[in-house]
């Protein structure tokens, strides 16, 4: 690679084959995997998060198992960490690849966001939980009209953090920006293709013990209120695991639950990209990684 640009992020939506093309670039390149992927940070949470650490061989990767499942991993944590990444790994003259699918952490990384670390605030947490979520919504709006993570107004665990930050982000000075030059590639399913890949790997991953990983997680001392706030495979299973859904439901809610995440993931990449990140488009279905590779030989990076 050459100096004009120092790091490669690959993105995608779910089941969308990420994390073989970032093996196949690092194997080609030299380069060392960093997870941009808000869950893969737990400890315990493969299955259900989709870590395929086996894909990886003799790859070094970065921000996997870093936090304890039941603690709160958040947006400021991940971009300091994924620089920090980034630098350790140019250091050692080695490439950074940014694999993932959370747009929000990509978004943050990517564009810089100006982000400054608010803790937790029990008193504030006091004072306003009696609040509805509609007057917690309205008073979080009236301080940040803006909001980069749309979820946070769905949620109430979310929507109190957003409103704590909110609260807690004009009283420290944000650091420096961080300057590096990445290239950015994105892998793009026929949705039809791309639904079915969702709804095989979620048969394979309940095959090798999904479910019992959830529930692992609750005996070890995670609330059912901390899975379900993890999302997607962590609620539903656990609200099969309460008695609240059948088997069977749960596994049809929950893949058509996954189908409309992907389909929120790539909005957000097309509202990436309106908001100024080029994203080289690679057909999923035609070799990816030769594309990968014919792109970067045009920019004379290889």
């Amino acid at each position: 690679m050459t100096n004009s640009t120092d790091a490669l992020v690959i993105l995608g939506a779910t089941a969308g084959g990420k994390t073989a093309l970032a093996v196949a670039a690092a194997r080609h390149l030299g380069g060392e995997i960093i997870a941009a992927d808000s869950r893969q940070v737990y400890r315990g949470m493969d299955l259900g998060t989709g870590k395929d650490l086996a894909e990886y061989g003799e790859i070094p990767y970065h921000l996997i198992d870093i936090a304890d499942a039941g603690s709160e991993y958040n947006l400021y944590q991940f971009q300091r960490d994924c620089y920090a990444a980034i630098t350790a790994i140019r250091a050692r003259q080695r490439l950074p690849i940014i694999c993932g699918g959370t747009g929000l952490y990509l978004d943050a990384v990517l564009r810089g966001y100006r982000l400054v670390e608010v803790p937790c605030n029990p008193h504030l947490r006091q004072q306003i939980s009696t609040w509805s979520d509609d007057h917690l919504r309205q008073r979080l709006l009236e301080i940040k009209p803006r909001q980069h993570n749309r979820t946070d107004l769905d949620e109430r665990e979310r929507l109190v953090r957003a409103y704590e930050i909110a609260c807690g982000e004009e009283t420290t000075e944000p650091e420096e920006p961080f300057t590096w030059q990445p290239l950015v590639f994105g892998l793009r399913w026929p949705r039809e293709v791309l639904r079915q890949r969702i709804a095989e790997r979620l048969q394979t991953r309940l095959e090798q013990g999904m479910i019992a990983e959830v529930q692992g997680l609750y005996d070890a001392g995670v609330t059912w209120q901390q899975l379900e706030f993890y999302g997607l495979e962590y609620r539903f299973i656990a609200h099969y695991l309460q008695g609240k859904l059948s088997r069977n439901d749960m596994v049809q809610k929950l893949s058509r639950a996954i189908g409309q995440f992907a389909k929120r993931q790539e909005t957000f990449f097309r509202r990436m990209e309106k908001q100024g990140v080029q994203i080289n488009w690679l057909d999923a279905q035609r070799e990816p990684f030769g594309q990968l590779c014919r792109i970067l030989e045009s920019y004379r990076l290889i």
